[in-house]
């Protein structure tokens, strides 16, 4: 059996409500960076453990949260003794905006898995790009690299789309799938 963790930082909900989606595809056990930057007793010790780490965190002026940042510098005891190293990882974000430069987060996501020595796991979802196409189908905004999400400014977590969340649901099953495949 496999372990995947999604490790995440939320500062609206809409994150968090992505983190669950991810977790449910996944099996995963959620760990909540707090306002403060820090995980709960027990969180690193989770991490070290698990076979799969997926990184979620809002998309806030092109990067991640300041939270995340801080979580992420944090990880550097795990790096120095290569806690982490041949883990999968994978990424996802949410932003108001329908670019909202998710991509330079999921970026940011990328490189703190390499620095660590992780295999990244990609979205795996074909877009939804045609004519046809509507805003609640599954990889309708198309990342390859992460699941993401859109969310306007003034829309709660409980307005979010269920295309979009069908998306992280999805792409925490094919990061569980993966995680299986390698444990063999």
């Amino acid at each position: 059996m496999t372990k995947v963790v999604v490790v995440y930082h939320s500062g609206y909900g809409h994150t968090q409500r992505m983190a669950q989606s991810v977790a449910d595809g996944a099996g995963a056990e959620l760990i909540a960076i707090d306002a403060d930057g820090n995980l709960p007793e027990g969180g690193w010790e989770a991490l070290d453990a698990a076979d799969a780490i997926v990184f979620g965190t809002p998309t806030y002026m092109g990067s991640v949260s300041w939270q995340f940042k801080k979580f992420a510098d944090a990880s550097s005891k795990a790096w120095f003794a290569q806690k982490w190293k041949d883990k999968l990882a994978a990424g996802f974000t949410n932003s108001a905006g329908m670019n909202g430069d998710k991509q330079a987060t999921l970026n940011s996501l990328f490189t703190l898995a390499m620095q660590h020595g992780m295999i990244w796991v990609s979205q795996g979802l074909m877009p939804a790009n045609t004519k046809g196409a509507q805003r609640n189908d599954v990889n309708y905004l198309v990342s390859y690299s992460g699941a993401i999400a859109q969310s306007p400014s003034d829309a709660g977590a409980q307005d979010m789309l269920p295309g979009d969340l069908e998306t992280a649901r999805l792409f925490g099953e094919r990061v569980a799938a993966v995680a299986a495949r390698f444990k063999r």
